[in-house]
């Protein structure tokens, strides 16, 4: 199975693909209000230029059968908090249930803590996002509480719940 998933740089030719994966409504209710939706071709171009500015290098295509599937990233934190990053990371419906999440995470995480010399990596999972919580808890990541009503999506209050993981040094 790892052979057939990887994390890559994206490119100017993922536009069309992830324009399409990312244009659903399934794929949107997980993900943060800032992404668009609809989301199309000139959204996905905006992000992978934005990609290729960063330095390091913190977000990445999520590649399944050498198609992109999805899209896997950190954010560094600054100050104080520049030894952390939070993950987030997300798969077009048509590859949910596949474990690709899974590897990604394994991948971004092995990245964050080898490369990037994080020490801490965390996020959080709105309350009805169950897969994305057995993603990250088969990474060994550990649900540190309940943020209860924090998020606001699509009208209503949910908790939000919380993970983390550190580095073993």
């Amino acid at each position: 199975m790892a052979e057939i998933i990887k994390i890559r740089p994206l490119e100017l030719s993922d536009k069309t693909p992830l324009a399409k994966i990312a244009d659903n409504k399934k794929v949107w209710n997980n993900l943060r209000d800032y992404i668009p939706s609809p989301y199309n071709e000139s959204d996905a171009e905006f992000f992978i230029r934005l990609t290729k500015q960063e330095k390091p290098p913190q977000n990445f295509g999520i590649e399944y059968k050498g198609e992109i599937c999805g899209v896997i990233g950190l954010i560094i934190q600054q100050d104080v908090y520049r030894k952390s990053a939070e993950i987030g990371y997300w798969l077009g419906e048509d590859y949910w249930g596949k474990g690709i999440a899974t590897k990604a995470v394994e991948l971004i995480t092995e990245y964050g803590f080898k490369t990037l010399h994080l020490i801490r990596i965390y996020t959080g999972v709105f309350e009805f996002n169950i897969a994305s919580m057995k993603v990250l808890e088969k990474n060994d990541y550990i649900k540190e509480g309940i943020f209860k009503k924090a998020v606001f999506k699509n009208g209503k209050l949910w908790d939000e719940h919380r993970y983390y993981k550190l580095h073993k040094q």
